[in-house]
């Protein structure tokens, strides 16, 4: 099961390798290679391709864009040679940045979607989440320390997160942080727009049958070309289970042509005093939003999957199921707190659960 493959893949981390996975289907043998070094997760590539020499074009250009977006969407790292995230944020207030289009693109799609979801995904949030992410680190690595934020530092880093003080001149491909106090974090964004980024290209050279799976973001591409399968299945984890395996499940997804993207408590997290404080903060309270267990996006744009699986989150159910309905081509999963299921009607007939399987278009 290509779901279950997915999840040991991840598993096997720093792993680089490639292999002959299938015998041929149709003219095709299914291949598969992975890297761990960009976005700070294992990015797998799979493809059925006419033989290694096809499938090796695909990953190389998978493997040097996965990177070079990395590199450019990265808010902690300088590299030489390179204005990206980063500096953008060291020269908050002082001068706009000349930028690679790419992050011209992906601060547009973020701003746009800002609008869209109500303010829920802010990539503006950067001051805020930094406090998170600094007691988050103290907490990990000195758990008998680990300390919730003060609200009033949370409140004052709030203070500067209004994202109408981006300023982004496409014409010279500059961005500018009106605010000196302001710091960008595109973290729910980068990686389902790259994810989205790297596939388009796939497709332009060739590709029609294939899957980019980045941590949590997975993009696949025509149909499996095994003669046997009709979609691709897609394991959905299990919030409780903290060991990925097929047993560890919580159901299978089978799509063509679609992005599949989750997020939830389970990821990055630390403990104080026996509360579970995850990462994904609600711009409103400031909190870790706790609404939900986990969500699970399905839609064609692993961009669009990526940001709609952090908005959705930061909603009561009502609210996120209405923005949900509310947007042509968009399906979801919901895991409530007490682990209750809810889907929506168009993705039900692609569970397992219900009966869905790979060998069957319907």
């Amino acid at each position: 099961m290509v779901a279950a493959m997915l999840l040991a893949l991840a598993a096997s981390a720093v792993m680089v390798y490639r292999a002959r996975l299938t015998s041929p289907g149709r003219g095709f043998a299914k291949y598969s290679e992975s890297f761990f070094d960009a976005f700070d997760t294992v990015t797998t590539v799979i493809a059925y391709a006419k033989d290694e020499a096809e499938f090796a074009r695909y990953y190389s250009i998978a493997e040097t864009r996965f990177r070079e977006l990395h590199k450019l969407y990265d808010i902690y790292n300088d590299y030489e040679g390179i204005a990206n995230m980063k500096t953008i944020n060291d020269s908050a207030g002082q001068s706009p940045v000349k930028v690679d289009q790419r992050i011209i693109g992906l601060i547009e799609f973020a701003r746009d979607w800002h609008g869209r979801t109500g303010g829920q995904v802010n990539i503006a949030m950067g001051a805020v989440l930094r406090i998170w992410h600094d007691y988050r680190e103290e907490g990990r690595d000195f758990p008998d320390e680990a300390k919730i934020p003060p609200m009033e530092d949370l409140m004052e880093a709030s203070r500067h997160t209004d994202l109408s003080r981006v300023i982004v001149d496409r014409e010279q491909s500059t961005v500018y942080l009106a605010d000196p106090r302001m710091s960008l974090d595109v973290g729910a964004v980068a990686k389902g727009y790259a994810t989205e980024l790297v596939a388009r290209e796939l497709i332009e050279a060739g590709m029609v049958s294939g899957m980019v799976s980045a941590g949590g973001n997975v993009r696949a591409v025509g149909i499996p070309r095994d003669g046997i399968r009709k979609r691709w299945g897609v394991g959905i984890q299990d919030p409780d289970e903290s060991v990925i395996s097929d047993e560890a499940l919580l159901d299978v997804v089978f799509v063509n042509d679609s992005s599949v993207v989750s997020s939830g408590d389970y990821e990055r997290y630390y403990i104080v005093d026996g509360r579970v404080l995850h990462h994904l903060i609600d711009p409103d309270t400031l909190m870790p939003a706790d609404h939900f267990r986990a969500i699970t996006v399905v839609t064609t744009d692993s961009g669009v999957a990526d940001v709609l699986s952090t908005a959705l989150y930061m909603m009561p159910y009502n609210e996120s199921a209405a923005l949900a309905t509310a947007i042509p081509g968009v399906e979801v999963l919901w895991v409530m707190p007490d682990r209750e299921v809810r889907v929506t009607d168009g993705l039900a007939p692609l569970l397992r659960s219900n009966g869905a399987a790979g060998d069957r278009a319907e």
